[in-house]
């Protein structure tokens, strides 16, 4: 039986953010600038983000990265796990990283400081959710879509061991 969960954020507040956001980023944008979201958790908030950038004129080359640090548990394990790199050439370009939840920073600065390694010129960060209380590394994320309370969330691509990832808005989970 699945828990049950409470929304936090609506699909409407959501894609009202990412609008804002890409009004944010789309200055700071590079022409030829790769956007590499990581997978699983953020695949339609990358996805919702590259339309947003795009309606504002923004065409950057997108990428993906699978990385895991929670596996089917509600904590991370505290290492992350590459299963995917990405496949552009990052040398001299302007990256920006899409992450779903920054949480203990860990996947964030890994995932960060392995692009520079790859010989990006700059890695700009851009989260949905920041929760500020699970910090465990000091990282903060240029651009923040909502800074949430210490809460175990799902659904917009964020998933519960596999489950509640079609949810078309982001939820608290009362009983994990």
């Amino acid at each position: 039986m699945r828990p049950a969960v409470e929304p936090l954020l609506t699909d409407e507040k959501i894609q009202g953010r990412i609008a804002e956001l890409a009004q944010e980023i789309a200055p700071q944008l590079q022409p030829d600038a790769i956007v590499v979201t990581l997978m699983t958790g953020a695949f339609i908030f990358g996805a919702d983000l590259a339309r947003a950038l795009s309606r504002l004129g923004c065409t950057p080359i997108l990428d993906f990265m699978v990385l895991s640090s929670y596996g089917a548990g509600t904590e991370t394990s505290g290492t992350v796990t590459t299963h995917l790199d990405v496949r552009e050439n990052l040398t001299g370009r302007q990256v920006l990283l899409v992450d779903d939840i920054l949480d203990s920073g860990t996947t964030l600065r890994m995932a960060r400081n392995h692009l520079r390694a790859k010989g990006a010129a700059s890695v700009l960060t851009c989260v949905l959710l920041d929760k500020p209380a699970r910090r465990r590394v000091d990282i903060q994320a240029d651009f923040v879509g909502f800074e949430i309370p210490n809460l175990f969330v799902v659904g917009y691509g964020i998933d519960y061991a596999q489950n509640f990832r079609e949810l078309p808005f982001v939820g608290h989970v009362r009983h994990p």
